[in-house]
């Protein structure tokens, strides 16, 4: 053993009792210290929950986590070297103490290093010594030469301050949990400031801005003064008027994927889906031509019509299939519906013509099979398939091949009007003979399109609004303004859309990130934090074929919790509830900073994250004052006690309590006029502003 370990026996307090994987009893010396111990440089507290004390070993030393403390009577006292049964025989206190096994500190040229994890414990009867102070903060400040952010200090090592690795807190997601007024917000502002000024003041390169990002999703509108002079704040918001410096949060429909649009219009999944599914493709892929518009969606009507032709070609038993109302005359009754709302808007004479030539032979075909007196079509034959598909033949040598949806998918952001995507729907529908099947859905999302307080956020009339490009740069952030943090404020997002607004970023996002690194091969750092999240990641029991915005929202981050690390996404989940957390998501996380919790089955949440032996260090949440954390996880090699650095008041969230006793006695004063509010709520102040203009 080297000499530091040499003066092992100067400071024992105590030895080993017993042994097992999860739990190390000792007893501690008549003569260990009761509460102060003053052989280990300067005092310490000994023994208290939570300190640390070494079992020495042929590694090192076992660390060990003081866990319980108690007192054992015996009917005479236990001291070495003396024999005193025959003097006295009263009961004589015994101290004992339980320790889990953490790690092991070794001995270094330059201090200590830690190791995680214990593969060699002790025997029976091996002593047990109280740390130095230089030991003591070798443990609790994370001496990695990659921690390089300051969070706070640790009490229980003489205020040694807390040093964490930035690549390991973010990269592998971290989980900020709490009860409410416990501090999280504030640790979550913190981290995110803390970390960017650390960053400054290692930048490599003196002339160039430091190259971070992070996008708070803000439930409750908490976060908008906490990063002044940080560098490009974004904010963006449902703007109720026009002061103030946040944006209008932007994510319009063309940017949701069909799973996302099924779910905010409540799609059924036989009827509704899979013409909902089709519209996309077809609305996207006519927006993405550079044809004009109209004449593309005629041309994606021929090809859906080609292929149905084609299968009733192949199965001639439909063409008098019973009822009638289902057989092939009702198909081409429909088809003439459609092709009669492309008349005097197509733009070009070889679409017009092909479409007149259509028309002319379907009027001949229904003339010649007329319906019967009860309105069924009779019984057709091939020779009322081939002469359409002969049309479509020759429109293919006109207008090209009349191949299925090249282009753009029905997930694919891709600009459309709404208005064109609503009437192409209709078109699907009344050529498949189901408009009573879609009728419902097409007024549920013609509310959304007509609501004044959905509209500002999810329409775009023109497609100069807002690009993909102008989206990316602006809320993941471009190579100009850095360090770009983006606040999404949620507060005032109406409920019906908060899900699928939220899972719709999330998924951007994520992809963004995702094409970056295969276009790139390098991934780009950027940290998604999400407040209340609790709120935005529910978990949820079962699947079913019902598709709900909320489950979406929920998918999406753990599909971000299990593969964000690889394309550079880290999460950060603020969160007062675990326990209505996703598990998925919660068990992603590989580093904990955990407030005051008081709840039982939020307390037992959080236990199952964490292993066994570290399960002690917990029972200390429900009690945990202000600022005061639990960290433990992938970013400290040892559970520690920390006290986070405390915020300036002007960088703080805004969630501090309400001072209800200051108003009542009019310390502070409080003016109510509900005058605007009641304007804004219901809308008459922009009614009367449009009508004067």
């Amino acid at each position: 053993m080297s000499q530091q370990f040499d003066k092992i026996r100067h400071t024992t307090v105590g030895t080993v009792e017993s042994v097992s994987t999860r739990e190390i009893k000792v007893l501690l010396d008549i003569d260990a210290p009761l509460n102060t111990a003053l052989n280990t440089g300067i005092p310490q507290l000994f023994p208290r929950i939570n300190g640390f004390l070494l079992i020495s070993s042929e590694a090192g030393a076992l660390i060990g986590m003081i866990t319980w403390i108690g007192i054992e009577y015996s009917p005479y006292p236990k001291r070495k070297g003396y024999k005193d049964f025959d003097l006295v025989d009263l009961p004589f206190p015994l101290r004992k103490l339980s320790l889990a096994p953490i790690g092991v500190l070794k001995e270094k040229e330059n201090g200590y290093e830690i190791e995680r994890g214990v593969y060699s414990y002790p025997s029976v009867g091996d002593v047990v010594v109280i740390l130095s102070q230089k030991q003591l903060k070798a443990i609790v400040q994370n001496k990695d030469e990659n921690a390089r952010v300051k969070i706070g200090v640790s009490p229980m090592a003489a205020n040694a301050p807390i040093f964490v690795d930035p690549d390991k807190l973010f990269a592998r997601h971290l989980a900020v949990l709490g009860n409410t007024g416990s501090g999280k917000s504030c640790t979550v502002a913190g981290l995110i400031r803390w970390s960017i000024e650390a960053a400054a003041r290692e930048k490599t390169v003196v002339e160039k801005n430091i190259n971070s990002r992070f996008i708070i999703l803000d439930p409750n509108a908490e976060y908008g003064n906490c990063f002044e002079g940080l560098g490009n704040v974004k904010k963006y918001e449902v703007k109720i008027r026009e002061d103030g410096e946040a944006r209008q949060i932007k994510v319009p429909s063309w940017m949701w994927n069909s799973w996302e649009w099924a779910s905010v219009a409540q799609a059924s999944a036989r009827t509704q889906r899979p013409i909902l599914r089709r519209a996309l493709r077809e609305i996207k892929n006519a927006e993405i031509s550079k044809e004009e518009s109209i004449n593309v969606l005629f041309k994606n009507f021929l090809v859906s019509l080609k292929i149905s032709l084609l299968n009733y070609q192949k199965d001639g038993a439909k063409l008098s299939q019973w009822p009638g109302k289902q057989n092939y005359g009702e198909f081409l009754e429909n088809i003439k519906k459609s092709l009669d709302t492309f008349n005097d808007k197509l733009q070009d004479d070889t679409y017009c013509n092909i479409n007149h030539d259509l028309c002319h032979k379907l009027n001949g075909i229904l003339k010649s099979h007329p319906k019967n007196n009860r309105g069924f079509f009779p019984s057709f034959s091939l020779t009322e398939v081939n002469p359409l598909l002969e049309i479509l033949s020759n429109a293919e040598t006109q207008i090209g091949s009349l191949t299925p949806y090249e282009g753009p998918d029905e997930d694919s952001p891709v600009f459309f009007k709404n208005e064109d995507f609503l009437a192409h729907i209709e078109r699907l529908a009344q050529e498949a003979n189901q408009q009573q099947y879609l009728d419902f859905f097409l007024m549920r999302v013609r509310s959304l399109f007509t609501d004044k307080r959905i509209a500002s956020v999810i329409n775009t009339e023109t497609s100069d609004e807002i690009t993909l490009e102008q989206w990316l740069n602006e809320y993941i952030g471009d190579n100009k303004n850095n360090p770009s943090i983006t606040i999404v404020d949620l507060s005032l997002l109406p409920f019906e859309i908060l899900y699928l607004v939220v899972s719709v970023m999330a998924r951007i996002i994520f992809e963004a990130h995702h094409r970056y690194k295969k276009y790139t091969g390098e991934t780009l750092p950027t940290v998604l934090v999400v407040d209340e999240a609790h709120n935005l990641i529910k978990r949820y029991e079962k699947e079913d074929e019902n598709i709900s915005a909320q489950r979406l929202c929920t998918q999406i981050f753990e599909k971000i919790a299990k593969e964000g690390r690889k394309f550079g996404v880290g999460l950060v989940l603020a969160s007062q509830r675990p326990s209505d957390l996703s598990q998925t998501v919660l068990s992603q996380c590989n580093t904990y900073l955990l407030h005051r919790i008081v709840s039982d089955r939020d307390q037992e949440m959080v236990k199952k994250l964490v292993p066994d032996t570290m399960g002690g260090i917990l029972n200390e949440l429900s009690v945990s004052p202000s600022r005061k954390a639990i960290l433990l996880g992938w970013a400290t090699p040892m559970p520690v006690l920390v006290e986070i650095n405390e915020l300036s008041e002007r960088h703080r969230p805004r969630s501090k309590d309400p001072e209800f006793w200051n108003v009542w006695i009019n310390k502070e004063e409080r003016k109510v006029n509900w005058h605007e509010i009641a304007e804004e709520w219901q809308q008459k102040k922009n009614d009367t502003e449009s009508s004067g203009s």
